[in-house]
């Protein structure tokens, strides 16, 4: 609990690396966000709000602290909270124009390209367990250990991280048949009832974010959330964002996300990806697919892909009714929504302004 303004309130404490790069990530971080609070007085605008910044010394440096707003779980919490089963298209539609209005900010107001949108970079403004909100409850939050060594505990290596992720996963595929053969263990992935839960967000982790005109080297966007053009190196801009936008609603709806790629013998990641989003948005057009400065490397002169021959086609609504049952409707809903945005030409996606007003939001 900090001290801003006449009454004490609860606020989040991001301590950055004391090394240099990570310092002038924060640096650079403080920036945009000192931006973003400046021009939303009312704190509406669907993005963190940044209260303080400090630098604090300790053993290994000087490490630059953010105080910014508390904020509750991550968007990723809640899709596992509810196990993997879709949140309800009326929710969907709720967070959906938070992160638009957030997006809307940004991009028309601020001139910012946030570059890593995804379910664990937006947050419910309140927890999904009302006990952990300290504001709710009235209780002192209890705060979890910090990764690392600090208390000369045990650390857990990279190889044992990977054990066990493969024990959840190996858990998970079994749950998963016992279900499908009815079996006892159904009643365990039932749904959960989010009743109550708040779906009000804010879009949160700048570190990677930049100005429009001030566009780093490199690849953005963490992987099942990266746009084609950042793949096949034809630049980027707003439109990158509205993409994986659009990649997060999917996967709010269904609890899926929409592309997970995977590197395989005869092709990379990158080709898997490119594939994957053919196989349900179309083929991408010629003039797209060769206009990068890496396109060489997956496509042929004919705009097809070198090293992956075969591609079943399933389009978006099909997918939405043969695989996770809607109607027939409610999948026409999503994909008229969700389609436009997912255009493989980033000068024909609509903006953040523009899907603000889709009649599927506004149902």
């Amino acid at each position: 609990m900090r001290k801003l303004g006449p009454k004490p309130r609860f606020v989040a404490l991001k301590i950055q690396k004391s090394a240099r790069d990570y310092a002038h990530a924060a640096l650079h971080e403080i920036e945009l966000l000192s931006a973003a609070a400046k021009g939303d007085p009312t704190n509406s605008k669907c993005v963190i709000q940044l209260l303080d910044h400090f630098k604090h010394a300790g053993p290994n440096g000087k490490h630059i602290c953010l105080v910014t707003e508390f904020l509750g779980d991550s968007l990723l919490r809640l899709i596992r909270y509810n196990r993997n089963k879709g949140i309800g298209l009326s929710r969907v539609r709720e967070i959906c124009r938070s992160v638009l209005t957030g997006l809307d900010y940004m991009h028309r107001e601020l001139g910012i390209i946030h570059t890593d949108l995804k379910p664990e970079n937006v947050l419910l403004v309140s927890t999904i367990n009302p006990s952990k909100d300290p504001v709710r409850s009235r209780l002192t939050p209890i705060l979890k250990r910090p990764e690392g060594n600090q208390y000369r505990t045990p650390s857990i290596s990279f190889s044992e991280k990977m054990l066990k992720t493969r024990a959840r996963r190996a858990v998970a595929k079994i749950l998963q048949r016992r279900v499908s053969l009815g079996g006892f263990t159904a009643d365990m992935v039932k749904e959960r009832s989010l009743d109550g839960i708040s779906m009000k967000c804010k879009i949160v982790d700048f570190g990677n974010a930049c100005w429009a005109d001030q566009q780093g080297d490199g690849v953005i966007q963490t992987r099942q959330y990266r746009a084609p053009e950042v793949i096949i190196g034809s630049g980027y801009s707003y439109s990158a964002d509205m993409w994986s936008f659009a990649c997060i609603a999917f996967e709010l709806a269904t609890g899926d996300m929409l592309f997970a790629p995977s590197t395989c013998q005869s092709c990379s990641e990158d080709e898997d990806h490119l594939a994957l989003m053919m196989e349900t948005l179309g083929k991408m057009p010629k003039k797209i697919a060769t206009s990068g400065t890496r396109s060489k490397d997956y496509f042929n002169r004919y705009g097809d892909l070198k090293r992956v021959k075969r591609m079943r086609f399933w389009p978006l609504e099909r997918v939405l009714v043969e695989r996770y049952g809607f109607t027939e409707p409610d999948a026409k809903g999503l994909a008229d929504f969700l389609r436009p945005i997912l255009d493989f030409d980033p000068e024909n996606r609509p903006t953040a302004a523009e899907c603000l007003k889709h009649a599927w939001l506004n149902n």
